[in-house]
């Protein structure tokens, strides 16, 4: 049985040293140890009140500000410090980008200990906020209360709540007024749907109890100025559905597809539920560079469409095609890479997991008229074999963008094995980036190195490596 933890400590006069992972920052306490302090900038001197202790580190929160740093800003939203969604909207963004590309840095020298060549800087994101294209708001009966509203004496009225869950709490959501990710209507549909619900008497979710109508919204938007709302619905209420639905529809014309599901497993995930089309179609269209794709409720598409841009060219350049190579894209996704490269190579194989994902590429490669991308589906690990090679012939670059967990041993051999002239690789999580570089170091050699910033306002951060034949 564990100790109970009697240690909680207040630290005086602390200096904030670092930006760490996960969007908390770094100090030390006077015995050596570090202290993950959130919602502070590097620089800031405050008073910490400890509220966890382990044998290496601290956990605390400032309750005193002595010092603010000279990186500090004002946060603009009204929400930041109880929402975890922007943890670093208090620091100036040149600092974000600072940070960004530091962590990068350290993963690759500290966990790949391999040769480096010297970083590109950083792309920084021209929007600072509304960048987002997809957002996931929960419904509850049990929204959030501040410390104030349990202190009061008052009737809290109504406690429904549209938004985001409270960080490490499953069960409680913080009701959002205005949130600075995604561009308007996003806000002004959000809004509608709660109010109407509220006046309306639909219940919203209880996620103790299983119970109530309204469950989940998903948010979808284009460059195109294309719109996806999708509400799932824990009961099925055929009658209060169609009412919320055609309310929304007729409040927002501009809506291109207005879908629905019912879903009453215990968690809210979409990706083995049935959707169902209310109006318009079941899909929107995102452009670039005069390509088409399709766009889904259950598709993955980076979710910042101006800065996927400027990642997708970073990857072209890095990949360096004169158009007669043969690349391979694994973990393609819908295949937008692959064809955002097409036009510069011989062929391209995409290669990909999903089924769904496969079949929307295949169908963005026939909307854009794109004949010389073949796509494939099957665990990477598999597929990725001698008789696939044999069938549809040795890449001269290969293209990975795998998930957080990066790339497969079982693949990394197969690329090794087969050693194509380039590797690009694109990671969202350069700590397992590093590994896999450090695993592809005995062939391979990293000349390339550029951070780009999808993420303004948090800790995330993509990395672009080129890697070539030693």
């Amino acid at each position: 049985m564990a100790k109970k933890n009697t240690d909680k400590v207040v630290f005086h006069q602390i200096k904030v040293l670092d930006a760490g992972a996960k969007g908390v920052s770094v100090a030390k306490a006077p015995d050596g140890k570090v202290i993950f302090i959130p919602n502070v900038v590097p620089g800031d001197v405050v008073d910490v009140q400890t509220f966890k202790k382990r044998k290496a580190y601290y956990e605390g929160k400032a309750v005193h500000f002595h010092e603010y740093s000279t990186h500090r800003v004002d946060p603009v939203c009204e929400h930041f410090g109880v929402c975890g969604g922007c943890k670093w909207q208090n620091m100036n963004y040149n600092q974000q980008l600072f940070y960004k590309q530091n962590e990068v840095q350290n993963h690759l020298q500290r966990i790949g200990k391999i040769e480096l060549p010297e970083f590109e800087n950083i792309l920084g994101s021209e929007k600072k906020f509304f960048y987002r294209n997809k957002m996931e708001f929960s419904f509850s009966n049990s929204r959030w209360l501040t410390q104030a509203e349990i202190d009061s004496t008052d009737d809290l009225g109504n406690r429904n709540a549209l938004g985001f869950h409270i960080p490490k709490m499953w069960d409680k959501i913080l009701d959002i007024t205005k949130c600075h990710l995604q561009e308007d209507p996003s806000n002004a549909i959000r809004n509608e749907v709660r109010d109407f619900a509220n006046a309306n008497g639909l219940t919203f979710f209880n996620p103790r109890e299983h119970a109530g109508l309204l469950r989940t919204l998903m948010l979808r938007t284009a460059s195109t100025g294309e719109i996806m709302v999708l509400i799932q619905f824990f009961e099925d209420n055929k009658e209060q559905r169609e009412l919320l639905l055609d309310h929304l529809y007729a409040k927002f014309p501009q809506i291109t597809s207005l879908q629905f599901v019912i879903n009453n497993k215990a968690n809210d995930t979409l990706y083995d539920t049935t959707i169902e089309l209310y109006k318009g179609r079941d899909y929107i269209l995102e452009e670039m560079e005069g390509l088409k794709f399709s766009i889904n409720a259950k598709s993955f598409y980076q979710t910042n469409s101006d800065q996927a841009y400027e990642l997708y060219k970073i990857t072209r350049d890095f990949a360096g095609l004169t158009g007669n190579e043969v690349v391979y894209d694994l973990y393609t996704g819908t295949g937008t890479i692959a064809q955002f490269v097409s036009k510069k190579a011989k062929k391209v194989i995409g290669v990909e997991s999903v089924p769904d994902a496969i079949k929307d590429a295949k169908a963005n490669a026939v909307r854009n008229e794109i004949t010389n991308c073949e796509f494939f589906v099957g665990d990477m690990k598999v597929v990725f074999n001698d008789a696939f090679i044999a069938q549809h012939g040795q890449p001269d670059v290969i293209i990975t963008d795998p998930p957080r967990d990066g790339m497969h041993k079982d693949v990394i051999e197969q690329i090794m094995k087969i050693a194509p002239q380039k590797v690009v690789y694109v990671s969202c999580n350069s700590a397992t980036q590093a590994r896999d570089l450090a695993l592809m170091d005995e062939k391979y050699k990293v000349t390339r190195v550029r951070p780009v910033d999808m993420f303004p306002q948090t800790h995330h951060v993509e990395n672009v490596v080129l890697l070539e034949l030693r």
